[in-house]
């Protein structure tokens, strides 16, 4: 890979104004989650609204300090706030204090203000749930965990975060705790990302016995001491971190699974926070990769690795919310490439993450407008002609499907355009791989998402047969205000953030992550890029028009497939692989460890003791109580005593 700048640490200044009051950022939605939890039965009639109200008072606080930080020069726009000292032991001290600059505030916003919208959604959509406080209360505790991530000054506090991020993510996919398949797949998601959790935490431990401090200022300031071969095991570590928590290969199964949770629970996982974790992590830690090569290299083949199986697979699921879990987890590819392009990247990865957080959040609650009017129903084999039914949900949802397929002008041409353009800005055979996969992928990207359309929202109403067949009872209709306003919201941020933002936030992320670097030449001339990925995109969204648009699609699903569909219905192995490497290794090193303990540290214990005492009963035996015992003893011995003055009299 082209060889490139290292990025500058960034002094912090102390936070002053409205930065003072940062820390209420996360006061609030921890103080909602803390009521809730704690009040019980006797919130149900406003716990949801105390929920919503902490979120948008927590997005009021974040932009404020956003408008603060705006007025100042680029170089006095990291600042921190210290609020306490955590935990102090030996030369170990780590502050609970915050770091307020471009790019934690950039996710503040983004947190905070999508997490805002899918909190009012849901106020609709578990209207009917008699646990709408315990959902409320544990999406509260999301938020809060998530702004410890972002907002923390030091690895200690990011991991934190991290721990709590995973925690809420196992409530709220397990909140149907009623159905198997949720626990299942919520004990799945905690346990997976537990192995990407353990690199995270090495490599923070490799950052201590290297440097002797976890703050990032520190780190960054003095990351060029470390040997290259240790930086390059750090940034390895904390890729491994990053694939658990974005679901990237090969830690990506669990995330479609995590469909198992209410709706607003896969649009706040997979659209604006717990998947974005990962791309946070490099870009903060971007002074370390940038001084490894082959750590961003192996950052962007797991990156255009996971895009490509996330389009494959997306190509084939009938379930319309596990097709767009895969579209995100190729969408996340996306970010990981970039990012792992360094300074030619980092803020178009960024980018990206954010327009994927309108976009996306409006598809996901899109789709639970669909399955609101239509009983939870998610095949989508089971809908056809919505758009007559529901034309809200259907032109804020088509917006949204325009912005991910790069429709020009919307917000994902922007962003996952400018992805693949630096992505064949590449010298050599990274230019033309990583590049040709990415336009790949947007290819297959316009077929599964004008296939969902397709079957969704035209061609025939195939639910009204299945009313007349089976009995259903299918009234679809359009969702309540709670819900259609968030839609209208984001469906506006798919048009315009990318236009928006495109111009201004390299410089806006300068600070964090340094200045952007544009490469010349590469594989393709750059003029020609955007006319390709555009065409390559078009020629998906016709592929699907020609075998879904002018075809009856068949209510039940065909069971005689190709090998390829077959590899995708089965997550193209994933599964297996983790059982395979992950899971069966897992078992056997535990049994064997178990029995080690049994047998070796148990068995040198429990024998020991019985070695003493079978000793002492056997001792024991010769205190008889006879005189004339004791007497023969007192004899034998002295005849021993004698025996061995006299040896060694004549040695």
């Amino acid at each position: 890979m082209t060889q490139l700048p290292l990025t500058l640490a960034q002094a912090a200044e102390p936070a002053t104004g409205a930065a003072s009051l940062a820390w209420l950022l996360i006061a609030l939605p921890a103080a909602g989650a803390l009521v809730l939890f704690l009040a019980g039965r006797r919130a149900d009639a406003w716990g949801h609204w105390l929920g919503v109200g902490t979120v948008v008072a927590a997005f009021a606080t974040g932009l404020a300090v956003f408008v603060e930080t705006l007025g100042l020069s680029p170089e006095s726009r990291t600042r921190e706030l210290g609020i306490y000292e955590w935990m102090s032991s030996g030369a170990l001290s780590v502050d609970f204090g915050l770091r307020l600059d471009p790019l934690s505030l950039t996710f503040v916003l983004l947190i905070t203000g999508v997490g805002a919208l899918i909190h009012l959604y849901s106020v609709g959509y578990m209207s009917d749930d008699p646990n709408r406080r315990r959902f409320f209360a544990q999406l509260n505790l999301f938020v809060a965990a998530m702004l410890v991530l972002v907002l923390g000054n030091n690895f200690v506090l990011l991991y934190l975060g991290w721990e709590g991020v995973g925690l809420a993510s196992y409530l709220l996919i397990g909140f149907y705790q009623d159905r198997p398949s949720a626990a299942t797949a919520a004990k799945k998601a905690f346990i997976m990302n537990r192995v990407g959790d353990v690199g995270l935490a090495i490599a923070i431990f490799l950052l201590w016995l290297e440097l002797g401090t976890l703050q990032y200022t520190e780190v960054f300031a003095r990351i060029g001491e470390v040997p290259a071969g240790t930086v390059l095991a750090i940034t390895l570590l904390l890729l491994l971190g990053a694939c658990g928590k974005s679901g990237q290969f090969p830690l990506q199964s669990w995330l479609p699974d995590a469909m198992e949770g209410p709706t607003p629970v896969s649009a706040l996982i997979h659209a604006a926070t717990m998947v974005t974790a990962g791309v946070y992590l490099i870009a903060r830690a971007a002074p370390i990769y940038n001084l490894s090569e082959t750590g961003r290299l192996v950052v962007c083949l797991i990156g255009v690795v996971t895009l490509m199986i996330g389009a494959i697979v997306g190509c084939a699921y009938d379930d319309i919310k596990k097709v767009l879990a895969y579209s995100t987890v190729s969408q996340i590819g996306y970010m990981i490439l970039a990012v792992g392009l360094g300074p030619v990247g980092y803020a178009l990865g960024i980018l990206h993450l954010l327009t994927h957080g309108f976009f996306k959040a409006g598809l996901f609650l899109g789709a639970g407008s669909v399955m609101h009017a239509m009983n939870d129903d998610v095949d989508m084999r089971r809908f056809g002609g919505l758009w007559r039914k529901m034309p809200i949900t259907f032109v804020t949802f088509g917006l949204g499907y325009l912005a991910l397929i790069g429709f020009p002008f919307l917000s994902g041409y922007f962003s996952k355009d400018a992805i693949i353009e630096a992505a064949f800005s590449q010298g050599g055979w990274q230019g033309w791989v990583f590049g040709g996969l990415a336009t790949l992928a947007a290819g297959l990207t316009g077929f599964y998402m004008t296939r969902l359309m397709l079957m969704t929202f035209f061609g025939e109403q195939r639910w009204r047969d299945l009313q007349s067949t089976d009995g259903r009872d299918y009234h679809p209709h359009e969702s309540p205000a709670t819900m259609t306003v968030p839609m209208i919201v984001l469906a506006v941020g798919s048009i315009g953030a990318g236009a928006l933002l495109y111009p201004v936030l390299p410089g806006w992320l300068a600070p964090s992550v340094g200045e952007r670097v544009e490469l010349e030449g590469g594989a393709l001339p750059h003029a020609v890029i955007p006319w390709l990925v555009v065409g390559v995109s078009l020629l998906g969204v016709l592929l699907a028009y020609l075998f879904v648009g002018r075809a009856s699609v068949p209510v039940q699903r065909p069971q005689r497939v190709s090998p390829v569909v077959a590899a995708a219905r089965a997550d193209l192995g994933a599964n297996a692989f983790n059982e395979t490497f992950l899971e069966r290794p897992g078992i056997w090193l535990t049994r064997l460890l178990v029995y080690f303990d049994n047998r070796g540290i148990d068995g040198l214990v429990n024998g020991t003791a019985a070695a003493f005492g079978g000793s002492s009963g056997r001792l024991r035996r010769l205190q008889t109580g006879f005189v004339r015992s004791y007497a023969l003893s007192m004899l034998g011995g002295g005849v021993l005593i004698v025996a061995a003055m006299l040896a060694v009299r004549f040695a």
